[in-house]
């Protein structure tokens, strides 16, 4: 969280101008720009800014290494070899480069999330949330997204194939451009290029901060359901959500969950020993593995019950109360 205002914040109608290099662009310029283009100017044209210098809104975004230039932004990141937040400057490349608590170094992506992640939170979600709730989601992005960025940036560990990193790279035109189509389209396209990844970063990060405000309100709603269970073993939930994650992070000894898998049928679903594992802390009944209505109903008893499948880690009745004596029985005839 930052301890000053910054540049920007002050007054939600000012001109802004940002400004980071231009050439080849790595994926913690590109996510500061859409951190930037969220936190400042969120109805304005992400890729018009870009591609078009008619373009205009609040923010004015600039891709050059002129010093002249650099000097009279507003807002400078992945550049100028100065990193003073207060006086808008977000540059990491310096010896004496700015370090989270851990020691990780920070990317220009980094440091702006340290000072404009809560307001482009905010700008992103639909839903109104509280302060409370915009930190928590600030929190876990910076674990999960941020920091892999600023690993990746500083040569630290790298994403990887298929990351964010390695999607951003491949918005760069190839090595040989300007030799081939000449020096004034290879900068067309290495414009193009940016706005390309810049769009692809902020389908991403809208998506990611919008699934990690609904885990947290799943996270309430499972641990209100166990609260209310009548069998520990058995989570009965009023709408499908992720559960496992609040299963394992809370460490409780759910075994099976039962939720509405449509208007007509519910599930039970067997949970896994470890979390992401493809196995059950208690299986399905053998007997009921690969089984459909008629047939499952002869063999378990449940006037309703529609399938279970051949790998028993998950079966589904045409009611609540027969998903839940599935559940039930299956427990009854493992034996625990």
């Amino acid at each position: 969280m930052s301890e000053h205002t910054p540049i920007g914040l002050e007054n939600s109608a000012a001109p802004v101008t940002a400004l980071t290099h231009s050439g080849n662009f790595h994926v913690d310029e590109t996510m500061g720009y859409v951190i930037l283009h969220y936190a400042l100017a969120p109805h304005g044209d992400l890729r018009a800014r870009v591609l078009d210098e008619k373009s205009v809104d609040r923010l004015t975004f600039i891709r050059t290494r002129n010093p002249d230039i650099i000097k009279s932004a507003d807002i400078v990141f992945d550049v100028g070899g100065l990193y003073d937040p207060p006086h808008g400057r977000y540059d990491h490349h310096m010896k004496d480069k700015p370090l989270r608590e851990d020691g990780t170094p920070y990317s220009a992506a980094g440091l702006l999330w340290k000072d404009y992640g809560h307001a482009a939170i905010r700008n992103i979600l639909k839903t109104p949330v509280d302060d409370a709730t915009v930190d928590l989601i600030w929190k876990s992005l910076d674990k999960s997204l941020i920091l892999p960025i600023d690993q990746d940036d500083n040569g630290v560990v790298k994403m990887g194939k298929l990351s964010l990193a390695d999607i951003v790279s491949a918005c760069s035109p190839p090595w040989d451009t300007a030799e081939v189509y000449g020096r004034q389209e290879a900068r067309a396209r290495e414009s193009l290029g940016f706005a390309n990844a810049a769009t692809a970063v902020a389908s991403h990060l809208t998506n990611v901060v919008d699934r990690v405000r609904a885990s947290l309100k799943a996270t309430d709603r499972v641990l209100a359901a166990y609260e209310n269970a009548e069998d520990k073993r058995i989570l009965v939930m009023g709408t499908g959500m992720p559960t496992e994650k609040v299963i394992f992070e809370h460490e409780l000894p759910v075994v099976y969950v039962v939720s509405p898998a449509g208007p007509e049928q519910w599930n039970v679903k067997a949970v896994p020993p470890v979390r992401g594992d493809f196995g059950q802390r208690v299986s399905l009944p053998e007997a009921w593995g690969g089984l459909e209505r008629e047939k499952l109903t002869t063999v378990s008893g449940v006037s309703d019950a529609v399938f279970a499948h051949p790998a028993r880690f998950i079966c589904g009745a045409g009611s609540r109360e027969g998903a839940i004596r599935m559940a039930q029985l299956a427990l009854q005839i493992a034996g625990v």
